[in-house]
């Protein structure tokens, strides 16, 4: 995946005008999703060839289905225990199993992991001379590294080893990864860094990291139909989803070979995905949680980079999101012919998963529809702050109106602050795109400070002569002051 925000934009069209449907305790009642979502036409109409979705609510899974086929060629129905690959979505397993180890006593995380790589050592470079990258450092992007996401991969091709991905010796890169800025002082989406904690990893255990991750994770939760096993080796799955292109046909064998497991090689399906959200959300809660332990959870879902962060980021997962008044934690995947989302919230143990085998003007309109009808649909209601809302001085919110230079996710997009029935709300095309059940409402607060409904962040405006001028942007313990850029009209 190269770009964090993939889903982002494209903006594909979201589909709109969904009836609200309150959704009752019994398991039984989900159904009336399957009407709602639509999905059979939407495949049809985008030359999808399969979906598979699932929906937890409530800390279990209460709504599965499989629509479309495996592969065009074959007309074999994709089923429960059918599995995608999963791109990105590998990411925060990686950190999860990074953090396990620690755990264990087996790695440090805080310490540089140069001393733990033996076939390949971090270039040289200006920016560490003085600050030796740590694991952590590599696990939420502020190391520095370049190289976003790689080419994929198919039997009978020439297969690049770890060293040669690293030393730029394959499609898409023609020079060594290397450091961009000094570590810990920015954030670089980099599935580069995400290769060298695969190196590190093997290095150390001299096992290979689909090892590790099944004895640690995948076998302990109970995913049994996910690997980090690849096509061309043993023990791969045999009930897999192939890949296809925008014009619905396979690309060449249909499953691709992701030598760089560790940022993107996992395969899973829907509810193996839901089943480790689930797992994280009861060790968030720290009841029903049988392998992953309450600290850890904790750790590896923390906020842990804020500047330049496309809104908040955690080892592995994605923390920009803040869906019907609850924190979400959640991961994209995209590869080329495939891709997919996990969402799940901090509380509640709410959430959805769902993986889809066709390329992105192919499956984003049908994962989009997905989401937000998800959203709007589901009875899920986070806390509200209306103890902590004060009115805004009428001079302030003057001030305030205007179109701006997007300050909430540093994308691009045009983002304004508009009055409606004496309210200021906060409209773009990015919070409309994951849009849930609330208007974005810019609320003040009686800290002074300013929140948006259903986004994450704190906001503190700036100002200079009597015009904004900056935000800062705050979570927990950070910040992140962005220009505010005024577009005119």
């Amino acid at each position: 995946m190269k770009n964090p925000f993939y889903l982002l934009l494209l903006l594909v069209t979201i589909s709109s005008g969904q009836t609200s449907h309150k959704a009752s305790t019994k398991k039984t009642d989900y159904n009336f999703l399957t009407d709602s979502l639509n999905i059979n036409p939407q495949l049809e109409k985008y030359k999808l060839p399969g979906f598979s979705v699932v929906v937890f609510e409530n800390y279990e899974i209460v709504y599965s289905e499989q629509f479309g086929v495996k592969s065009v060629n074959s007309k074999e129905k994709i089923d429960k225990n059918t599995a995608f690959s999963t791109a990105s979505i590998s990411k925060p397993i990686t950190a999860l199993l990074c953090f396990m180890l620690e755990e264990k006593g087996l790695i440090n995380l805080d310490e540089p992991i140069d001393k733990y790589l033996k076939r390949w050592h971090l270039p040289k470079s200006k920016f560490t001379e003085n600050n030796s990258p740590t694991w952590k450092q590599f696990l939420n992007h502020t190391a520095g590294t370049s190289q976003g996401g790689f080419e994929d991969h198919y039997d009978g091709e020439a297969i690049p080893t770890l060293k040669q991905s690293l030393l730029g010796q394959i499609p898409r890169y023609d020079k060594e990864i290397e450091f961009l800025f000094t570590p810990g002082t920015s954030w670089q989406y980099s599935g580069g860094g995400y290769t060298i904690i695969q190196m590190a990893l093997e290095d150390t255990f001299n096992k290979p990291i689909a090892v590790l991750a099944s004895d640690y994770i995948f076998s302990p939760i109970g995913m049994n139909n996910t690997t980090m096993i690849q096509p061309n080796e043993n023990g791969f799955l045999t009930n897999v989803a192939l890949v296809h292109d925008k014009d619905g046909k396979v690309i060449k064998t249909g499953m691709p070979i992701i030598p760089q497991v560790a940022p993107s090689g996992m395969w899973s399906t829907p509810t193996d995905l839901a089943k480790l959200a689930i797992e994280m959300q009861n060790a968030l809660r720290n009841k029903n949680n049988k392998v992953i332990s309450n600290t850890l959870a904790k750790k590896v879902t923390a906020v842990t980079a804020l500047q330049n962060a496309v809104g908040g980021w955690s080892y592995g997962w994605q923390k920009s999101f803040g869906y019907n008044n609850y924190d979400w934690f959640l991961c994209n995947g995209s590869n080329t012919g495939v891709g997919g989302t996990l969402g799940a919230t901090m509380t509640g143990g709410n959430g959805f998963a769902f993986l889809a085998n066709g390329e992105k003007p192919n499956r984003f309109p049908v994962m989009s529809h997905t989401q937000k009808t998800i959203l709007q649909l589901m009875d899920w209601k986070g806390k509200t702050f209306n103890d902590e809302i004060q009115e805004i001085p009428l001079t302030l919110k003057e001030k305030l109106i205007g179109t701006y230079d997007d300050f909430l996710y540093g994308q691009g997009v045009e983002t304004k602050i508009v009055e409606k029935n004496n309210r200021l709300y906060v409209e773009s095309q990015l919070l409309e795109h994951f849009k849930g059940k609330n208007d974005n409402e810019l609320v003040y607060l009686k800290n002074g400070l300013f929140r948006i409904i259903d986004y994450p962040n704190l906001l503190q405006f700036e100002f200079d002569q009597g015009k904004p001028n900056a935000v800062i942007l705050t979570r927990d313990n950070l910040n992140s002051k962005v220009p505010l850029i005024a577009i005119e009209k």
